[in-house]
């Protein structure tokens, strides 16, 4: 096996590899369905990829079409036929409700000759945001924060979102019928479940309110009354498994976690380490999930198991985080911030840890870097690990390193991408 000269760059050029991997450009011409005869092409769609995969399908479509996608915002790229609008991720705001009701108006009057086009990527899900009539887009709001603090994981989050919404879970799709819809989909859930992605706007849907509601009772999460009277009522069920409306429609995943991971395990193997795929779909508390990792890789390191080094190991998946603090971070500082504090600066250990989305929850950067003697470092600077992870503060002890890794928006979306080098 060959030295590691620069365990930083080699890290980063994972994560590179990965995120190419699954770019709209590469992944979506080949899923593109025919025209159909005598018949439009309406494009829709929503995600942090939608403006992206929106320009792959105009690079390579023969024909007429329209549409309309909306992208969080600075996510946006330039289209000539496909209108892109910009909207809030991850609490919605007022232009993804307008665009959502623009979207539904855009598909009405549709006939069986006419095709429709979803775009589904990770993110859809707060940035088609169209509350049920009877919830207020603030309530929404209210609602989306308090899931976003819980702990809830992305799959119990979007259950709750597609029963106080006039456009998920499926209603989407029942608006463009009779058209056929096919819908591409770049998967940001644990498990690719493609009802999940998004919310599943054109997929039927077989949580059911009852879900919803023991899902806001699991997190202890209070809502307003005439909230509570939608979901105990059934009035905000979604269609079913079964139902007709969706016999002619096609959907398929055209980029997963696992194609970014493979990527990634590609280069390393070219690079001379010898790459393990721990999993595609690693879900639970950020701050546990690296105690395991810090575990193995001292294992690693002490006994050459479970693997020799050198090595990397890779995994991707959603974790979360409860939130209890007031500091600044997403869920990728708050793994490698806990996993520093396991390590103790274990030499020869060095990590990666980003949103493949470009961006680590809300803020500016896609996750960070953790090298060696990075605790020592920090605390040098007067830092204080430990009460930096009781604050959720991950994003400040990086950014005081300079270890933070920025690189603005991806336009895809797979999740979470960790990697633990061992040498």
């Amino acid at each position: 096996m060959m030295p590691i000269d620069n365990p930083k760059q080699f890290l980063l050029d994972l994560y590179s590899s990965a995120i190419s991997a699954v770019s709209a450009a590469k992944c979506l011409p080949q899923y593109l369905p025919e025209p159909l005869p005598g018949g439009r092409t309406i494009v829709i769609g929503a995600g942090k990829g939608a403006a992206a995969m929106a320009k792959a399908v105009e690079d390579h479509w023969q024909g007429e079409l329209s549409g309309l996608v909306v992208t969080r915002y600075e996510h946006g790229l330039p289209c000539k036929h496909i209108e892109v609008v910009e909207a809030s991720h991850p609490v919605p705001d007022a232009a993804g409700r307008d665009a959502a009701k623009r979207m539904l108006q855009m598909v009405q009057g549709l006939s069986d000759k006419d095709l429709v086009i979803c775009l589904v990527s990770g993110g859809g899900s707060a940035l088609l945001a169209l509350p049920s009539k009877n919830i207020s887009l603030e309530q929404k709001q209210q609602i989306n924060r308090k899931l976003l603090r819980s702990g809830a994981s992305i799959s119990e989050m979007n259950c709750v979102r597609k029963h106080l919404s006039d456009i998920k879970g499926g209603r989407l799709a029942l608006a463009c019928a009779p058209a056929k819809v096919v819908t591409l989909m770049i998967s940001d859930i644990p498990g690719d479940d493609p009802g999940i992605i998004a919310s599943g706007p054109t997929l039927p849907d077989p949580t059911t309110c009852e879900d919803a509601l023991a899902i806001l009772q699991k997190y202890q999460i209070d809502v307003p009354e005439n909230v509570l009277r939608h979901l105990e009522s059934g009035e905000g069920e979604t269609p079913k498994p079964g139902d007709p409306r969706f016999a002619r429609n096609e959907s398929h995943i055209i980029a997963t976690a696992q194609d970014a991971l493979e990527a990634a395990a590609d280069m390393a193997r070219a690079s001379g380490v010898r790459p393990y795929i721990l999993s595609d779909s690693i879900e639970g508390e950020a701050r546990d999930i690296a105690l395991m990792h810090a575990a193995m890789a001292r294992q690693v390191i002490e006994r050459d198991q479970p693997f020799q080094k050198p090595c990397v190991i890779i995994s991707g998946g959603e974790t979360t985080v409860t939130v209890k603090g007031n500091g600044r971070g997403g869920r990728n500082a708050e793994f490698l911030l806990s996993l520093a504090i396991a390590l103790n600066d274990q030499p020869g250990v060095y990590a990666i840890a980003c949103d493949t989305d470009g961006i680590d929850g809300s803020e500016d950067n896609a996750g960070a870097l953790y090298m060696p003697g990075s605790l020592s470092r920090a605390e040098s600077q007067g830092k204080r690990p430990r009460k930096m992870l009781e604050n959720n503060d991950g994003y400040g002890f990086f950014s005081a390193l300079g270890n933070l890794v920025v690189t603005g928006p991806s336009r895809t979306n797979v999740n979470d991408f960790r990697a633990i080098l061992i040498i």
